[in-house]
């Protein structure tokens, strides 16, 4: 039986140059609170080598750490209805998108949207595109970090270093 879920609130700063987005927090991370809490996903080992920091330290530092790089993190899905973790069972007509309009408003310094993953991506385009204004923002789909896509974690680093260019310039 299929329950809603909600996303959380986005990890940015109005500095921000990278937005990534997700789809869906899966059930640890909603039941932790934290974006990709569960230990199988390589989201925070990838991050720890693009942005420069140990993937092991506490959950707050590795907010600040990717603050201090100008990477915001997000979900493209404000609410749905899904069991379990996985994207192909979120039930497609309960989607709800986050506002966007409003983030990109108070983001003006994102240039370039990373999807982590291909349903971010496809349902960005669905149900969010249409309801912006033109935007100058350059968008690429990710290799996903979860578990259930299973390329190897050095392939992955190597697909995610797009952004590194983008990042802000660490002091």
């Amino acid at each position: 039986m299929p329950s809603t879920r909600t996303s959380f609130q986005p990890i940015s700063t109005a500095a921000a140059t990278v937005l990534i987005l997700g789809s869906m927090p899966g059930e640890r991370s909603l039941r932790d609170s934290q974006y990709y809490a569960h230990p199988q996903n390589a989201f925070w080992k990838v991050m720890g080598q693009i942005v420069g920091f140990d993937p092991l330290i506490s959950y707050a530092d590795r907010i600040l750490q990717m603050n201090k790089a100008g990477v915001a993190v997000w979900d493209v899905i404000r609410c749905c209805e899904r069991p379990g973790s996985l994207d192909g069972d979120i039930l497609k007509s309960s989607i709800e998108p986050n506002d966007f309009a409003s983030f990109f408003r108070d983001h003006s310094q994102i240039k370039l949207v990373c999807f982590n993953g291909a349903t971010a991506a496809q349902c960005f385009q669905r149900h969010v595109v249409p309801t912006l204004a033109p935007l100058d923002l350059k968008y690429v789909r990710m290799p996903s970090t979860s578990p259930a896509h299973t390329m190897s974690l050095a392939n992955k680093i190597a697909a995610w270093k797009v952004i590194i260019p983008h990042l802000r310039k660490r002091k």
